[in-house]
């Protein structure tokens, strides 16, 4: 009896640890989602809005998706609605951070930012397309200047 017990209990043991699922490990593709997430497009913007906005489908992944937004500058700065374009930028650098890839990325995540800006700013005319342009213009080159010591300390993302 103890003997078919014993045999019983090593198959069910054996049977459970083949079923059980392995340490979650991020999916193949995750450079390939990050990469096609943080492109300078409208299309790869989209894609990334859609996926922030349902995160839990994405879960798998292990993505950062913590914003300070535009950290110390204003998010909206004169009523322009930058808010969404540095959380982007700040997804990028966080992510590509982690996964490594920061330095060869970092120039593409900044234009992404600025593509990102200017088409908030293509929504106005006149004097207020030309003022919100400006904005976006400054916006870029600060994170251009100063993105890449706030990335490496890890302690501010974008402007």
């Amino acid at each position: 009896m103890r003997r078919r017990l014993a045999t019983l209990l090593v198959a069910t043991v054996s049977g459970i640890v083949a079923f059980a699922s392995p340490a979650t490990a991020a999916p193949a593709d995750k450079a390939q989602v990050l990469s096609s997430w943080t492109q300078t497009s409208a299309a790869s913007y989209d894609a990334w809005v859609a996926a922030r906005g349902n995160q839990g489908a994405w879960s798998a992944y292990g993505f950062d998706w913590s914003t300070d937004y535009c950290t110390t500058s204003p998010d909206n700065p004169f009523g322009f609605p930058f808010q969404t374009a540095c959380a982007r930028h700040d997804f990028g650098y966080r992510n590509h951070k982690a996964a490594g890839t920061f330095t060869t990325s970092k120039s593409r995540l900044d234009d992404a930012f600025y593509a990102d800006l200017k088409r908030v700013c293509a929504g106005y005319s006149g004097l207020k397309k030309t003022s919100c342009d400006s904005t976006a213009w400054t916006y870029y080159q600060a994170v251009k200047a100063f993105g890449s010591s706030a990335a490496v300390d890890g302690t501010r993302t974008t402007v």
